[in-house]
């Protein structure tokens, strides 16, 4: 028993050191799917503003199957997912039993997938290892623009953690060694069309958005153990969006979206700090923060973009008072990003750029269309003063941040490109259907 309480002791004074680190050093880094800050920001990056498939190309690595979950960075680490499709077909009692209880218009596969955790040297593109962390057959399809490997990992800058959902959640150090994995039990996802859990860390505790169409929950687990610290039950049903965590006068909250609710969790118990009603269905992009509020925004048939005060306590409602709502010209995929004071989005998965004022919702300019590039998936970043828009055909356009659409540049790859910008030091890292490129600016 003593041995036993000297290792769980261990363990979490080495996870509170590695909190420490991690706080002082994120903002050098690019540790969650929206960067340093959640917003989309890398306030410490100055990346590339020019270049082609020839031109300031650094390196570009192949990847493994199919994916489109953005990367994370930790000094010289870049670790990204992939799921790939084997030659293996599962016999008879090796697939999947499907479930009556939920409508799907995509169809299962037979073959087994490999769901593979990549890290890579992020100034050659060496792959550093490569580890499968399960070999599965999927019990359920996904849709068309979507893959195996849509959620994001991300890094407390000694352990890296991965969720491919229903295949298991897994948590490896730099080394590529296993720590401890966890499989909470299958996603039944809207129509079938696929998952995207990207889990959050928040010093000691791993944060998971288990939102599908029965049994929605909002898991807490240990980081270093991977077990479960409390798991609250939502009335929701399938969404794709990443919780945010923020601190607001001592309290650490956890804001996730969702169709019925927008709702903040006590990150250190679980319960339910406030509610507020708003949101359209189908609810993918992550709230972000901005002072003392968080903002949050869908548009699948609809719009809605609603600032709440952290100081909210209980059901706002639909129509409870908050700092402000904007109801038209939202993103449906793409997540927001926050320059300064100002909310860049686009309008659905359009080319139609929208800026707010952050303090007070009313518009900088609305609709205005984005030069060269067509339809987006990927979310947009900022550093520089610059603000970066990838679309789904590869081609970037960069605009200078301020109260008017000042176009800076506009890249090509013409590569079809999911994921998400990443913006560390001077690089840009794009990740494609099957590649990871690396662009820096050439002395």
């Amino acid at each position: 028993m003593i041995r036993i309480l000297a290792v769980f002791v261990l363990l979490y004074s080495c996870h509170t050191v590695v909190a420490a680190d991690f706080n002082a050093d994120k903002l050098n880094n690019w540790h969650h799917w929206r960067g340093p800050n959640a917003d989309g920001s890398a306030p410490k990056a100055d990346p590339p503003t020019r270049w082609d498939a020839k031109t300031n190309i650094k390196w570009k690595v192949e990847l493994p199957g199919r994916g489109s979950a953005t990367p994370v960075v930790w000094g010289d680490k870049v670790f990204v997912l992939a799921a790939e499709k084997t030659d293996r077909i599962a016999k008879a009692s090796e697939l999947p039993k499907p479930d009556p209880r939920f409508e799907t218009k995509t169809d299962p596969p037979t073959n087994f997938y490999k769901f593979i955790i990549l890290c890579i040297d992020r100034q050659t593109g060496k792959i550093l290892w490569e580890k499968i962390a399960a070999e599965k057959v999927p019990h359920e399809g996904h849709h068309e623009t979507h893959s195996y490997a849509a959620g994001s990992p991300t890094t407390d800058g000694k352990y890296v953690y991965a969720s491919f959902g229903s295949f298991g959640t897994y948590c490896y150090d730099f080394d590529g060694n296993l720590k401890w994995s966890r499989d909470l039990g299958p996603l039944h996802t809207r129509l079938g069309w696929g998952e995207a859990v990207t889990p959050v860390i928040a010093g000691n505790s791993l944060l998971l958005n288990y939102d599908q169409e029965a049994d929605s929950a909002l898991y807490c687990l240990d980081a270093a153990t991977g077990t479960t610290r409390w798991c609250a039950k939502r009335d929701e049903k399938t969404s794709w969006n990443t919780p945010l965590v923020v601190e607001h006068e001592g309290i650490t909250q956890v804001v996730t979206s969702g169709t019925n609710r927008i709702r903040s969790y006590n990150l250190a118990t679980g319960e339910l700090i406030w509610s507020c009603g708003g949101m359209t269905i189908n609810s993918i992009p992550s709230a972000i923060s901005f002072g003392d509020s968080v903002i949050c925004v869908s548009g699948y048939r609809g719009a809605a973009a609603i600032s709440i005060p952290l100081s909210a306590k209980g059901d706002l409602g639909v129509d409870g008072k908050v700092n402000w709502r904007y109801a038209a010209n939202t993103p449906y995929v793409p997540s927001p990003v926050l320059v300064g004071d100002k909310l860049y989005f686009t309008a659905m998965n359009d080319a139609l750029l929208t800026v707010l004022d952050a303090r007070t919702g009313k518009p900088v300019f609305e609709k205005e269309r984005l030069p060269q590039v067509k339809s987006f998936y990927g979310s947009p970043v900022t550093a520089a003063g610059r603000v970066y828009f990838t679309d789904r055909d590869g081609t970037t356009v960069i605009l200078k941040a301020g109260d008017t659409p000042d176009v800076l540049a506009v890249n090509k790859l013409a590569e079809p490109i999911d994921a998400s910008p990443v913006l560390v030091g001077k690089q840009l890292l794009l990740r494609g259907a099957r590649w990871l490129c690396c662009i820096e600016e050439k002395p």
